[in-house]
């Protein structure tokens, strides 16, 4: 009886180290399906053109597997997210991950948000260009009129606030200026106000 018994204890802990093993052994079964590769990525995100679209970039972001949203930079149109590039992007030389995560943000946001390179101008290099603009009643219309200047060679980060009525753009004055970006609204429809 006392043999069984003395059987029973070791079994009982060998069962309890295996376990206890598996849960501390980063080679476990359970930790290579869910391996902890995932870090912070910072990106510069294009169409966050209001505080109103950080609600779709969360929705957006939700649709793309393997990828959390951390947090948003609104004033300086950046986000943090985490994923693992090796998981999300099994097999892509690493100089094409941005332009795959832009595409799968894309997608996911039916091709309203994106991502784009750190600027290479110091932001107090930058000159502020603000706009009153008539008319932008809904965040549609914000984001109709910063898809029309955001594009334009010079523009660093861009809003577009439907309301406060107002466009604004950080633009690099060697390469851009108020005159592009109100030529910029107006081919697009936007009613420009008073200075």
């Amino acid at each position: 009886m006392r043999h069984r018994i003395l059987i029973c204890k070791v079994a009982t802990f060998a069962v309890l180290g295996l376990f206890t093993h598996n849960i501390q052994n980063p080679t476990s079964p359970a930790a290579e399906e869910n391996p902890a590769h995932s870090r912070p990525i910072k990106h510069r995100i294009t169409g966050l053109c209001c505080p109103e679209r950080e609600d779709d970039l969360r929705a957006a972001v939700g649709k793309m597997p393997g990828v959390e949203l951390l947090r948003i930079d609104f004033e300086n149109a950046e986000a943090t997210f985490a994923y693992d590039p090796a998981k999300v992007f099994p097999g892509t030389p690493a100089g094409e991950l941005d332009t795959q995560f832009h595409n799968l943000l894309m997608k996911a946001s039916t091709y309203t948000f994106g991502i784009r390179p750190t600027p290479n101008v110091p932001r107090e290099k930058l000159t502020l260009i603000e706009i009153p603009v008539l008319g932008l009643d809904c965040k549609g219309c914000s984001l109709a009129a910063y898809e029309a200047i955001y594009k334009i060679d010079g523009v660093e980060h861009a809003t577009a606030s439907f309301k406060r009525g107002r466009v604004t753009a950080w633009i690099d004055p060697a390469k851009a200026n108020r005159t592009a970006l109100e030529a910029a609204l107006k081919a697009k429809g936007v009613e420009l106000g008073q200075p």
